[in-house]
């Protein structure tokens, strides 16, 4: 059932931009007050533009939750930072969040330059301040309101919820008055398969190293539902053999530990018992093999072929 508007209703598209591991998406989840997509302390996490769905009776936010922008290095790496960049293009503003923790360098700057081309307006949110001293905090503030004309600046710990309900206070004064875009109840235009392999993908990304997390690739090739139970079936897609053996683990313990790990959340997300089976399977290189990118849900249109 949706809410009766009230006349100061205000709605509108903002994108999360920012560096990998700036901390995007727990500030989504926290904004949400749930956890609808994935987090890690590896960088690039996030692969897909996902959008999610904030509404109070004083507005609605659609949330765009974009890859970290970096150095391609294969086709994935040139989606992902297409599907950040061109986000820009049809939202009414911008949140760059930034890891205020570590150094000012290139990156932010190259970041900065797509931020002022777009010529939307744009809040900073300078994150991680629980990791800084009060000083600190100050010089940061200091050396970014040097490099662009930015709405607002504002110091958050996206992870120990500081700060995030005056961002989000921000955020609402600079949205316009509009309609209510999705129902009340609806908080992310992603498919539950989506999410499912979402996170079996975080738990891999918790329980492996080096190379093998930016090696991953998760699909949902069936997900029913009988009785009271819910029944997914999933596979894990590599680059080679080594890595499976990896990802399954000495006599399948690692793999195991992935499915029960990922099967609480599920449980805790679709609010009933989920019978979770997993699947490992090499595909060499399927990080530049379009065919296979376009198969796990990645629009490539935007890309040059």
């Amino acid at each position: 059932m949706e809410r009766k508007q009230n006349s100061d209703f205000r709605s509108g598209f903002v994108a999360l931009i920012g560096r990998p591991n700036a901390g995007k998406s727990t500030l989504i989840n926290t904004l949400l007050g749930k956890k609808i997509v994935i987090i890690s302390d590896k960088p690039q996490t996030t692969r897909n533009r996902i959008q999610c769905i904030l509404t109070e009776e004083r507005g609605q936010v659609i949330f765009f939750d974009t890859p970290g922008i970096h150095k391609p290095k294969h086709r994935l790496g040139e989606y992902m930072n297409t599907a950040a960049t061109t986000t820009l293009k049809g939202v009414d503003m911008a949140v760059y969040v930034v890891d205020a923790s570590v150094a000012l360098g290139s990156g932010e700057e190259y970041v900065l330059d797509i931020i002022k081309r777009s010529g939307i307006p744009c809040i900073l949110a300078l994150n991680k301040i629980d990791l800084l001293k009060k000083e600190e905090i100050l010089v940061k503030i200091a050396e970014y309101s040097q490099l662009a004309d930015f709405k607002e600046i504002i110091p958050i710990s996206a992870l120990q919820a500081e700060n995030t309900g005056k961002l989000l206070d921000l955020i609402f004064a600079e949205l316009p008055l509009g309609p209510l875009y999705y129902p009340a109840d609806e908080i992310t235009d992603q498919p539950e398969r989506f999410i499912m392999a979402e996170l079996i993908r975080e738990k891999l990304l918790a329980l492996t190293r080096e190379e093998i997390p930016h090696s991953i690739a998760v699909a949902v090739e069936n997900m029913q539902e009988k009785k009271s139970l819910i029944k997914i079936e999933a596979v894990i897609l590599v680059e080679r053999d080594s890595q499976k053996g990896i990802v399954i683990g000495k006599n399948g313990q690692l793999l195991k530990e992935v499915g029960r790990l990922a099967r609480e959340d599920m449980e805790s997300l679709l609010g009933s018992k989920v019978f979770l089976e997993l699947w490992v399977k090499v595909r060499k290189d399927w990080r530049n093999q379009n065919a296979i990118l376009r198969e796990l849900g990645y629009n490539l249109n935007d890309l040059k072929e």
